[in-house]
């Protein structure tokens, strides 16, 4: 035991006495973990950033200058009218999500086809590519005003007027041939009567009380958002500082898995081995330390989140420590497997961090894992980060019982047993002797 805790004790004074390896561990997961927050929304006090759009109105009408009036007042947009040809280029350059464009004639066009079944007129939408998922948002505002504003000028506005007498007459002719015609037209005559009772209402200043505003068709519905936490509101910093945290952990496994093969290639390695300590004892030592700076790098993250950051630990204390023990073991035996199955320090670096980063990403540190598709969702439950991330997610801004933190906890440590397995293995076969 005496032995055990003298490599233990000696790996942790090494490691704090790199201050570089320290610096890297201990500052960049909190720098990248804030700028994360800040881009999945921070505490939840920053205003969400709206989506920027250009209009190009080519349309005079009283219709089409009503809808960029009700786009401009939307707030979930900064609308800025400008020519075509500048708005293609801002949203090729990437500066501007989408370009609406309302053509020429479309208050006309539009309003003869609510009623009349003429031909529709396009609203073209320039968009950039890499935000497709801002195309559906933007054709969704643009139906609402576009609905609201069109079917009110058929309702109550002058070119309304214009176009009730003009289809009404049209149907003359066709009513005799045609009893749909008769139908049609006399469901446009009450619409016309509708029209003058509106005008004379305005013209006696009866519908002042509402402002005078023409009302036209809108959407029958509003929706309260309530957002899903049995914790606190929502803070992005919790699931970034996560991920962060996750990411560079596990390059410190690294590090301490390079250095196994650094002491075999110097020959420090075989010389421990020469004393009377067993293998064991020193894999069980290195083990041990990685694990306890592992446990002590997160607990430092997250204390730093919570000062700066409003980080809370919504949930359980316990299934918190439970969950960040669990995957400082699986750093710790992480880093014996690389040193076990590494065959050089050079080569075991470069194929250990393609590993972490391929894990790191399939496990959610970056984005949250519910953005992949549903059978890639399915497949990250094979890596050990998704368990992580989501443990601590489950922990924090969740504000899940302990209950929760079991599976994390539990698949966690299969992990760790199966590295473990897996290193010890390798490290029997070999007898622990150098590989260089």
């Amino acid at each position: 035991m005496t032995a055990l805790i003298a490599l233990v004790r000696k790996d942790l004074i090494l490691f704090l006495g790199d201050r570089r390896a320290l610096l890297l561990n201990l500052v960049m997961p909190i720098v990248l973990g804030a700028f994360f927050g800040y881009l999945f929304g921070g505490s939840g006090v920053t205003e969400n950033a709206k989506i920027q759009i250009a209009v190009v109105s080519q349309d005079d009408s009283a219709t089409s200058q009503k809808i960029v009036a009700g786009l401009k007042a939307d707030t979930a947009l900064t609308v800025l009218e400008m020519p075509l040809a500048e708005a293609q280029d801002q949203v090729l350059k990437g500066k501007l999500n989408a370009a609406v464009v309302i053509p020429a004639g479309f208050g006309e066009a539009a309003g003869a086809a609510l009623f009349g079944g003429k031909t529709k007129p396009e609203i073209a939408v320039y968009y950039d590519p890499s935000q497709s998922a801002v195309l559906a948002m933007v054709k969704g505002m643009l139906t609402q005003h576009v609905m609201q504003n069109v079917s009110a000028e058929m309702f109550s506005g002058a070119g309304g007027q214009k176009l009730m007498d003009d289809n009404i007459a049209a149907l003359e002719t066709e009513v005799a041939n045609n009893p749909r015609s008769a139908e049609l037209q006399d469901f446009l005559k009450s619409v016309r009567t509708f029209q003058g009772r509106n005008a004379a209402a305005k013209a006696s200043g009866v519908d002042k009380a509402d402002g005078g505003r023409a009302a036209g068709l809108s959407t029958p519905f509003v929706t309260t958002d309530k957002a899903m936490n049995a914790g606190p509101k929502y803070n992005g910093y919790a699931h970034a500082f996560a991920g962060m945290a996750v990411q560079f952990i596990l390059f410190m496994g690294i590090d301490a898995g390079i250095g196994v093969l650094t002491a075999q290639r110097l020959g420090l390695w075989n010389r421990l081995l020469a004393s009377p300590i067993t293998i064991h004892t020193v894999l069980a030592a290195r083990a041990t330390s990685s694990a306890l700076i592992a446990l002590g790098l997160l607990l430092f993250i997250f204390t730093v989140a919570a000062m700066f950051f409003q980080v809370q630990v919504a949930g359980s204390i316990l299934g918190f420590l439970g969950v960040a023990v669990c995957f400082a073991l699986v750093t710790a035996t992480f880093g014996l497997l690389i040193a076990a199955f590494g065959k050089t320090p050079e080569a075991a670096r470069g194929m250990a961090t393609f590993a972490t980063l391929i894990m790191v990403m399939l496990g959610g540190a970056w984005v949250p894992s519910f953005m992949f598709p549903q059978w890639l969702q399915s497949l990250t439950k094979a890596v050990p980060t998704r368990w992580a991330v989501d443990g601590l997610d489950a922990m924090t801004w969740r504000g899940l019982p302990l209950d929760a933190a079991w599976a994390p906890m539990l698949a966690q440590l299969g992990f760790a047993a199966l590295f473990g397995a897996l290193a010890l293995w390798k490290f029997g076969r070999t007898g622990g002797s150098s590989k260089a």
